[in-house]
């Protein structure tokens, strides 16, 4: 699915279109099949982009093509309301999207409202839960009484249940541990490789993007600043300028190469960086 911003504007001001932006002459194109990470500093315009992605704001000026679908100041809700079936938005927060009393009736929900068979419903909930590596035992327990990487699961199963063809992420790592922060990215890749879903994350976490994306773009000051392949982006000499820090990896074979002589080559996971060190002393 095609998704392209072509000069978009967005400001809360309703009398003038064009003052006190937060964001400003948005074009660009996300990759379809792909992990697309969108970065910056706070207060860059990283989430009011993701929210007008969904229809949650509307473009001030400019248009948003996806599909089919235009969105633009005065589409209508009919048109977003299909467009929704589309994209599939986890919040930040999964406390902000659970209101019902078990796991069973969170999934459902969305496919009532999008019109779901009542006969697939059931099945359609069992094969969410699997995607997310959970079983039927959490059906009937309380989505607010589960732990965090739990509840993170269950968000997306619920999404996954109407079959999105995009997955949008906002913070999705924000309160995991270690362990449930690796079986979430091992989770996104899959559903990247088997289920081809075009997968876009906002966050501030620069070492998780790192591991993950396939393709970044940088906001500031509510603009698109800089884009390309990861390595492009963190290669970039432009970071520092537009207040993004580079991963921690990459800080490491800096200082590695500075201090032994020792030039790594790119690695997306610290174990392949370490493997290196042995290598190059050995």
């Amino acid at each position: 699915m095609e998704i392209k911003y072509d000069s978009v504007y967005y400001s809360k001001n309703e009398n003038t279109s064009l003052e006190k932006l937060i964001l400003e002459d948005i074009n660009l194109e996300l990759k379809e099949g792909k992990i697309n990470g969108i970065i910056g500093k706070c207060g860059s315009g990283k989430t009011t982009f993701v929210e007008l992605l969904n229809a949650l704001l509307l473009p001030t000026l400019g248009s948003i093509q996806i599909g089919d679908y235009q969105i633009e100041k005065d589409c209508k809700i009919k048109d977003i309301n299909n467009l929704r079936v589309e994209l599939g938005y986890v919040f930040g927060n999964p406390k902000r999207q659970f209101f019902l009393p078990t796991v069973k009736e969170e999934i459902a929900f969305g496919m009532k409202q999008f019109s779901y068979k009542l006969d697939k419903i059931d099945s359609r909930i069992s094969d969410a839960l699997k995607m997310v590596g959970l079983d039927d035992s959490y059906l009937e327990r309380d989505p607010m009484k589960l732990s965090n990487g739990e509840m993170r699961k269950v968000a997306i199963a619920s999404i996954l249940a109407f079959n999105p063809k995009v997955l949008i992420f906002d913070e999705p790592t924000l309160g995991l541990d270690s362990i449930s922060e690796k079986s979430f990215l091992k989770m996104l890749k899959m559903l990247k490789n088997k289920y081809h879903k075009t997968i876009v994350i906002v966050t501030h976490d620069i070492n998780m993007i790192h591991k993950i994306a396939d393709y970044l773009f940088v906001f500031h000051e509510g603009k698109m600043v800089l884009e390309g392949t990861k390595y492009e982006v963190f290669e970039s000499e432009l970071l520092e300028q537009y207040e993004v820090v580079r991963p921690s990896i990459m800080e490491f074979s800096y200082q590695v190469l500075q201090k032994k002589g020792i030039k790594l080559g790119y690695r997306d996971d610290v174990n392949d960086l370490i493997k290196d060190i042995y290598r190059h002393a050995s």
